[in-house]
C-alpha cells in the first residue's frame, strides 16, 4: 500500500509545501547562480527513472562553461564558482529536485539517479535500483554518500529496495538532514565531483 499508492501522495505534498517553504532560499540562490553562471542558473541532465525510464534531473548550476584555448571545458575544480562550492556544501543545489519529485520523476527517498552511460555497466542485482522512483537522498547517501565506493552504494541501494517503508523512509530523511548540518561524504579527499562507476569499482 505503501510504496504502490501512498509513497507518492506524500512525495508530491512534501515537494509542494517544501517549494514554498523554501521559496525565498529557491530566488536567493537562484539569481547569485545567474550573475555567476552568465544567466545560467540551472543544470539539466538526462538520467534513469523508475525502470530505466530517462528523464531530465533539475539542479542548481555550480560550475560555469568556461573552456581552454581549444574549447575544451576546464577541468571540474576550474570551473566550480565560489557560490557553487558554498550550495553543493550545504546541498541547497538539491533543492530544484522538488520539481522531479512534483512531475513524479523522482521520490524524495530513493536511489540516487546516476548518469544514463552507466546502465550497461549494472549486474543483474545492481540493476534492482530502478524498480522504484530515484530519491534526492537515499539510503546510500545517509551511510558515506560519495565517500564510499560504488559496490557499497549499490549494496545499500538495492537494499533500500528490498525493504522500502514509511518509516525506513523517515529514518532516512532525519538522517539526511544531520548529514547536511555535518556535511559528511560530500565528496571523496581530491575530488570536486563524484569518482566515475567503471562497472568494477
Amino acid at each position: 500500500m505503501y510504496k504502490c499508492f501512498l509513497k507518492r501522495v506524500f512525495d508530491f505534498l512534501a515537494a509542494f509545501f517544501g517549494l514554498l517553504l523554501l521559496s525565498p532560499i529557491f530566488i536567493i540562490v537562484m539569481i547569485g547562480l545567474a550573475f555567476a553562471n552568465q544567466g545560467k542558473p540551472f543544470f539539466f541532465q538526462a538520467r534513469p527513472g523508475r525502470n530505466e525510464r530517462i528523464f531530465k534531473i533539475i539542479k542548481f548550476k555550480s560550475m560555469n562553461d568556461k573552456k581552454d584555448v581549444d574549447g575544451n571545458l576546464l577541468s571540474d575544480a576550474e570551473r566550480l564558482t565560489a557560490i557553487g562550492a558554498f550550495v553543493r556544501k550545504t546541498s541547497l543545489d538539491e533543492i530544484p529536485q522538488l520539481i522531479n519529485v512534483l512531475k513524479g520523476d523522482m521520490s524524495l527517498v530513493g536511489p540516487r539517479p546516476l548518469r544514463t552511460y552507466y546502465l550497461p555497466l549494472y549486474s543483474e542485482e545492481q540493476k534492482r535500483r530502478h524498480e522504484v522512483r530515484p530519491g534526492i537522498t537515499g539510503w546510500a547517501q545517509v551511510n558515506g554518500r560519495n565517500a564510499i565506493s560504488w559496490t557499497k552504494k549499490f549494496e545499500l541501494d538495492v537494499y533500500y529496495v528490498k525493504h522500502i517503508s514509511f518509516l525506513f523512509d523517515v529514518k532516512i530523511f532525519f538522517l539526511t538532514i544531520k548529514k547536511v548540518f555535518v556535511r559528511e561524504g560530500i565528496s571523496k579527499e581530491g575530488h570536486v565531483t563524484t569518482e566515475a562507476f567503471n562497472g568494477k569499482n
